[in-house]
């Protein structure tokens, strides 16, 4: 009998201790390094904070979905069960964007609710993201999602500020407070947020699919609050040209979806150095892995000789240069000397509304045959509204031709359906065992891991800028790596030869050059990741720079290791990557001239290096083109002082002294 009542007197205690569990307000989890701590509140609405070594990052901020029927997910929250998982995995990248191998390491938290959803948060070292999933039987109606990040001083923000949904995501990021900001203003992600004492915040998102992107605004009556918007879906569309699709109309709805589904991830990335928004692989680590059924082994990253960028202005040869099949023979040429993998068709090779009719005095067999020869693959540039329209006719015959990847240009929207087409034409291209690289497109969010074959994404204000405009220069260069790069592989297409200072730079359209000096160019090889790098300029210019083209056949597009040195947002970077054996520096100042130190303790123990420098030349300052070559050893007890010429760089490859 006493046996009984102690059973039953245990089963008391143990039935309330869950039940005080279970209707706890207040749940946490912390990173790995117990350093970062996330507290969600559930009450009548569920809000989650942000605390780092015990000091604010996020004041409670609210999250919920509104879906058809008045359905609101996250308000009058029930709490069914909480679970913490400890994530622990080693992630081996098909494509090595920054890393060999990707230590994915983190807490997540479950929250499961009466009214079939969750709410997932994942914790980090280096940030916190959380996401929305459901198990509803049907499709549901996504009507809104409130988004928000509370911060507890009106700080300084960098925002790429936008127009209109319409949009290449090609912004020129303003340094202003929130305050600032100013009503009815957005921007495109990711956006940064600079809290006190160097931390800084990096807000985007992860995973995607089925959806619409996300955009950041201040919040309504507040001056350091932010709220993310989203496009709703297209009712009516106009087509303006061979590429534009222009929303006249929407829905009041965001997305129509399946009732079974997580949603994107929403990110924070939380920097105690500047460099850590570099180093960071959290977007990658969040996206949806690839299909263990297809096969992505057969996806080569390269360099690419490029033909828009410099109006196909070769000189110096025995024919009329253009769009024809004799100048991209030259670029095959060029390439295969100089160990290129791929040159690109862009804009001219075919009749603009049919991929199917080859522009006259082109033939793409006998150039693909040519540059199978030589090793050389090719790419060919198209606009995605032509290719929606005439997309298996289009990417048979290219797969008949045998070329080896597309550019899909000019998407400009990432509302749900446009979302959509991106998944659609990444898996419509692994099937014919095509790359992608989409220009005119929105930031990425981790599609590089789902589907492997899309290397690169624009959604910057790249080189391409300086044909018609100044934004394309070292203040603009110097807020990429830590912003725009943060979310995945950028196709800035860099390799002037022509280069200008501030006082002497001109946009000429058909002869272009660039902004800053001919080392920061060649430094963008390493600083840039995009493993579709571009090579813009013309050949016969390259031809023209052996020296420069010895740096340029020997920098990689995958990288083994990534470790930042010294960096600055806005203002400068320094960083060392590994390829094999190989260790290369790269660094870039914007308009301030600069002295960086390298420490080289990040070198093998006991192990001499040959070190070839690419620097600015002592001229640099008033003729941009100037630059001086060293040589010398290194070992990594080694300090070495760098001098950077004003929108300046420096490059250099170490090799292992066997």
């Amino acid at each position: 009998m006493k046996r009984l009542y102690f059973t039953m007197l245990l089963a008391i205690v143990f039935s309330s201790l869950a039940f005080t569990r279970l209707s706890a307000k207040e749940i946490k989890v912390t990173s790995p390094n117990k350093r970062l701590e996330v507290t969600v509140n559930v009450d009548k609405i569920i809000t989650y904070t942000i605390l780092k070594d015990g000091k604010t990052i996020l004041l409670p901020s609210e999250i919920s979905m509104t879906l058809q029927d008045g359905i609101v997910l996250g308000k009058d929250a029930k709490l069914k069960s909480n679970k913490i998982n400890a994530i622990n995995e080693i992630l081996k990248p098909v494509v090595r964007q920054k890393y060999e191998s990707i230590p994915d390491k983190c807490n997540e938290l479950v929250l499961a609710f009466d009214g079939n959803y969750s709410l997932i948060f994942r914790v980090y070292d280096d940030g916190a993201a959380y996401r929305f999933a459901t198990t509803f039987d049907k499709e549901i109606t996504v009507y809104d999602e409130i988004i928000d990040f509370n911060f507890d001083k009106d700080y300084k923000v960098y925002f790429p500020e936008e127009e209109s949904f319409h949009s290449h995501s090609e912004r020129m990021s303003k340094y202003i407070n929130m305050s600032e900001i100013g009503a009815g203003k957005f921007c495109s992600l990711p956006m940064i947020v600079e809290l006190e004492n160097n931390t800084k915040v990096a807000i985007t998102e992860a995973d995607l699919e089925d959806y619409a992107g996300m955009y950041g605004a201040l919040k309504k009556d507040s001056k350091q609050s932010l709220e993310m918007i989203l496009p709703k879906c297209s009712k009516k569309d106009t087509v303006r040209s061979d590429r534009d699709l222009f929303v006249l109309q929407r829905y009041d709805y965001i997305a129509k979806t399946s009732g079974k589904r997580s949603f994107p991830w929403r990110v924070l990335v939380i920097s105690e150095k500047d460099g850590d928004l570099i180093e960071t692989a959290m977007i990658y680590k969040l996206a949806k892995p690839a299909d263990k059924k297809m096969d992505f082994s057969w996806v080569k990253p390269g360099k690419v000789s490029w033909d828009w960028w410099n109006s196909n202005n070769i000189y110096g040869v025995n024919f009329k240069s253009g769009i024809n099949t004799e100048t991209y023979k030259y670029y095959i040429d060029f390439a295969s000397k100089y160990g290129i993998e791929y040159i690109i068709l862009d804009e001219g090779w075919y009749k603009l509304g049919n991929l199917l009719e080859v522009a006259p005095g082109m033939n793409i067999e006998e150039l693909v045959a040519y540059g199978k020869k030589k090793n050389v693959g090719v790419i060919l540039w198209v606009s995605w509204l032509t290719l929606n329209n005439q997309l298996t006719p289009a990417l048979d015959q290219f797969a008949k031709w045998g070329v080896k990847g597309i550019k899909v240009d000019f998407m400009q929207r990432d509302d749900q359906w446009m979302v959509n087409y991106y998944y659609k034409i990444a898996e419509e291209a692994a099937k014919r065992k095509f790359l992608v690289d989409f220009h005119g497109a929105y930031k990425p969010t981790g599609l590089y891991r789902t589907f492997p074959n899309v290397l690169t994404s624009e959604g910057v204000k790249g080189l391409e800028q300086s044909k018609w405009g100044n934004d394309a220069d070292p203040e603009n260069a110097l807020v990429i790596p830590f912003e725009r790069m943060l979310a995945g592989p950028v196709d800035y297409t860099p390799g002037a030869m022509v280069n200008a200072n501030k006082k002497n730079f001109k946009p000429l359209y058909n002869i272009p050059m660039s902004q800053g000096t001919r080392c920061q160019q060649l430094a963008m090889y390493v600083v840039y990741e995009s493993p579709l790098q571009m090579l813009a300029d013309n050949p016969t210019n390259y031809y023209r720079e052996p020296e420069c083209m010895d740096f340029l056949s020997k920098a990689p597009v995958e990288w083994d290791d990534t470790k930042v040195l010294d960096a600055k947002v806005s203002d400068y970077v320094l960083l060392a990557r590994k390829s094999k054996d190989r260790w290369f520096i790269g660094a870039m100042t914007d308009w301030t001239p600069r002295e960086l130190i390298i420490d080289f303790s990040f070198l093998d123990e006991a192990a001499e290096y040959q070190i070839k420098i690419y620097q600015d030349g002592v001229n640099a300052e008033k003729n941009a083109n100037d630059y001086k070559i060293l040589t010398g050893k290194i070992t990594k007890k080694d300090l070495h002082k760098i001098k950077l010429a004003p929108g300046g760089g420096f490059a250099a490859i170490l090799e292992k002294i066997k």
